[in-house]
């Protein structure tokens, strides 16, 4: 099937209309209307010769040679010639001078840049991205022949967090390749609704690479706003200013003046980004000064600009990206009552935000471990980067945790390292998080029967890392009908059917909540086609569900399949994983997920999305 014919059905659910083709314009004129009538042939005209200009007196009218008179008016006086191109009138009074900012001065008087790259310097936005295909980027030309609506709607409609850490891996993958644009999509508007997901994500580290990878004379309103949650997402304040001196902006006036202001500062304008931010101050609400205050401060650590700026927080109940990212840059404290409600926006940013004592990330890292935003590599840096400051850290909450950490990496005895994982994972059922956090010292351990009791917990700290060929040794120690068991029949990189009576005996000793497991697992097997057709329709009716039941997302996530487009099916099939809980992804959803991943070469993700389902079931 020829991929640019994609989704001609499935275009009707994000389209209002179908353009037809024709092969060549159709003159609407009457025969012979459109043909270009005969130039005539031209005739000389005859050039006068000047005479000599001559003073007259008042009142005397000029004639012609040949004593014919001259109709022709003395032209009246015309005023001042405006030779500059710009209306005398339109000039600025003094006064008004002297109320604008200094960004209105530059355009009043054509200052301002147009673009900060020389000419041969520029970039192509033909390809934009990150990671190329060989590189492990998906192919550059996937979305080039695909409806742009179809995209566009995607991609606009994907607005907050994956329930699954992996599905969440394969969206950051499939934004961050290098791409070519849509056909009928302008490459800015790809990259803008590409950072504004990687934002809605939390991934800001990788939506503002994404958007440095256009000029940024070529930004448009939608990417300037992108570029500045991502900027403000790092807290790199600073870094915005190229797109600050150059760019525009919708929405928030206030904000953009104060990057206007703190940019100003930077480039050694001090005194009058000063005098807008004090401008600024004075006709901000009361319960936004805060955030001028914070631009203030900021803006006096550039240069000679040093003035005291004292922060009140005093009736602030509220946060916002700006105040988070300004503090956490300057190493404001935070009150207590901000500080303890902070949402998971806040979290995963800190976790991303340079300035921030590593002590301060540790509570965010947890759940950016948990989203995908962190891999296991990544938490386990951060920990060994607390114990080895452990002096200055004595206080740390975590400090105990990073020590546990290492024993579950350097304690000689198997089981004094598996009593340190446990303890990492904490009492109960562990937050995913902490399984991120032990899944290599999880590989690290030699199956045993001992160990039998834990294996479930272990196999799942190894996948959040694909570590399936490690937990593939346990094979020979879990039973049948096990979580553990079940968690290997769909990691598997071999693959092997499920028999009736293996899917008995799990649904038999599943012990969740409305059998959610034993319906993820039957999903998972269904999708990668490890079970047969007769055992899908019967444990869906004893699971009382409904695998095939058709949608408009369904129809199109299977068509992209049939089409063999990855990055398509990758792009719906976060678009289905959104969500702030498990318990929001249903087995429909995880079947037509798992099954597409599988048909368009992404095997290793569909496994590990589906052993991740019956893990967090």
């Amino acid at each position: 099937m020829t991929r640019g014919l994609l989704l001609a059905g499935a275009a009707i659910a994000f389209t209002s209309g179908v353009v037809l083709a024709q092969d060549a314009p159709e003159s609407l004129l009457p025969p012979g209307f459109d043909q270009p009538a005969p130039s005539p042939t031209p005739t000389p005209t005859p050039v006068r010769t000047p005479t000599p200009s001559t003073t007259l007196a008042p009142g005397v009218t000029p004639v012609a040679p040949g004593g014919s008179e001259v109709v022709q008016p003395i032209p009246a006086d015309p005023g001042p010639v405006d030779v500059s191109g710009v209306a005398l009138t339109d000039i600025p009074s003094a006064e008004e001078l002297e109320a604008m900012t200094s960004e209105e001065l530059d355009d009043l008087f054509g200052l301002k840049p147009k673009y900060d790259i020389p000419p041969a310097a520029r970039r192509s936005t033909e390809r934009v991205g990150i990671i190329d295909a060989d590189e492990g980027g998906l192919p550059v030309g996937s979305l080039a022949r695909q409806p742009a609506s179809i995209v566009r709607a995607a991609l606009a409609a994907t607005k907050g967090p994956l329930v699954s850490r992996w599905g969440h891996i394969l969206m950051r993958r499939a934004l961050a390749s290098r791409l070519a644009a849509p056909d009928g999509m302008d490459p800015v508007e790809f990259a803008a609704l590409r950072a504004s997901a990687l934002n809605a994500m939390g991934e800001h580290v990788v939506a503002r690479a994404l958007v440095q990878d256009v000029d940024t004379a070529n930004y448009s309103a939608a990417l300037t706003n992108a570029a500045l949650g991502a900027y403000l997402g790092t807290g790199d304040i600073v870094g915005a200013c190229p797109v600050v001196r150059l760019g525009r902006v919708e929405g928030d006036t206030t904000r953009w003046e104060m990057f206007e202001g703190i940019c100003a500062a930077y480039t050694g304008e001090t005194t009058s980004a000063n005098n807008d931010l004090r401008r600024l101050l004075s006709r901000t609400e009361e319960d936004e000064q805060i955030d001028v205050l914070l631009a203030q401060r900021f803006a006096g650590a550039a240069g000679q600009g040093n003035r005291a700026v004292t922060i009140e927080w005093d009736g602030v109940e509220q946060m916002n990206p700006w105040r988070f990212a300004l503090a956490s840059a300057l190493g404001e404290p935070l009150p207590e009552n901000l500080s303890e409600s902070l949402g998971n926006y806040y979290l995963k940013s800190s976790a991303l935000i340079p300035a921030l004592p590593v002590s301060q990330k540790l509570r965010g890292a947890e759940v950016a471990a948990n989203s995908g935003i962190f891999s296991a590599r990544a938490m386990v840096d951060l920990y060994s980067q607390l114990y080895a400051n452990r002096q200055e850290e004595e206080d740390s909450a975590g400090l105990e945790l990073a020590t546990r950490l290492r024993d579950a990496y350097t304690d000689p005895a198997p089981a004094a390292r598996l009593a340190a994982i446990k303890d990492v994972w904490g009492g109960g059922t562990p937050e995913y998080g902490r399984l991120v956090l032990t899944a290599y010292a999880a590989a690290r351990l030699t199956p045993s029967g001992d160990f039998a009791s834990d294996a479930s917990q272990l196999i799942a700290s190894m996948l959040t890392a694909g570590l399936e060929r490690d937990a593939m040794r346990w094979s020979g120690v879990v039973e049948d009908g096990s979580v553990a068991w079940a968690l290997l029949a769909l990691a598997n990189p071999r693959g092997a059917m499920v028999t009736d009576g293996q899917l008995d005996s799990f649904e038999g000793n599943d012990g969740s909540s409305g059998q959610a497991k034993s319906q993820m697992f039957l999903a998972g097997l269904a999708g990668l086609g490890r079970t047969d057709a007769d055992n899908i329709a019967e444990y869906s009716n004893r699971l009382e569900v409904n695998l095939s039941a058709p949608t408009n997302w369904t129809r199109m996530i299977d068509k992209a399949a049939e089409a063999d487009n990855a990055v398509l099916v990758a792009v719906l099939a976060g678009l289905g994983m959104q969500g702030t809980s498990w318990d929001q992804m249903t087995p429909r959803h995880l079947f037509h997920i798992v099954s597409a991943l599988n048909r368009v070469g992404l095997e290793a993700e569909a496994r590990m999305i589906a052993a991740e389902a019956v893990a967090r079931a």
